[in-house]
């Protein structure tokens, strides 16, 4: 190591003095000593422009894993006030037209901050039970409709397949000989 500083200094050197008097064996040796330090600095510069780029792309892929933590915790602590309000507003048939139109508004406010963090409301309008989508809480003998059917949805699910916050629990037919 010391005897290559002490070649990198000499070719240096070199450079700067007046080149009359060397050597073209001592230029060739000064210039194969620059070029292979040139060489060791622009391997060097790569290996960090490449360690720079693993590590950006390491922190970009840290941070989108936050980012959807958060959007997760956010998420889960709305669930209590669209269960409140539902709750609320199936025990509201009694209240004033206005009030339970308020409510109402305040639902589909929470539920449109859900689907905002990425987890819409679940639809069941004519669905078929999904395992991915729906938790079937209660299965019902019914032949007049067909097997899988959901009856009702006794808790709204929030999210997609891919990104589930809660299935939606429902009530399944089957076939009276279905076991």
């Amino acid at each position: 190591m010391v005897e290559e500083q002490n070649e990198d200094a000499r070719a240096v050197d070199l450079l700067n003095d007046d080149l009359t008097d060397v050597s073209p064996e001592e230029i060739r040796a000064a210039q194969a000593a620059l070029a292979a330090q040139l060489e060791t600095a622009e391997d060097r510069w790569r290996r960090a422009a490449a360690d720079y780029d693993n590590l950006r792309k390491r922190m970009a892929r840290e941070i989108e894993t936050v980012r959807e933590q958060e959007r997760r915790h956010t998420a889960k602590a709305f669930l209590p006030v669209v269960d409140g309000l539902d709750r609320a507003l199936s025990f509201g048939v009694d209240l004033d037209e206005g009030v339970l139109g308020g409510m109402q508004a305040v639902r589909a406010q929470a539920a449109d901050a859900l689907r905002a963090l990425g987890y819409p409301e679940i639809v069941i309008d004519g669905a078929e039970f999904d395992p991915q989508l729906h938790e079937a809480v209660s299965v019902v003998e019914d032949a007049s409709v067909p097997p899988r059917s959901i009856l009702a949805v006794t808790r709204p699910g929030f999210g997609t397949p891919e990104r589930m916050l809660r299935p939606a629990a429902v009530v399944v037919t089957r076939r009276p000989d279905e076991e």
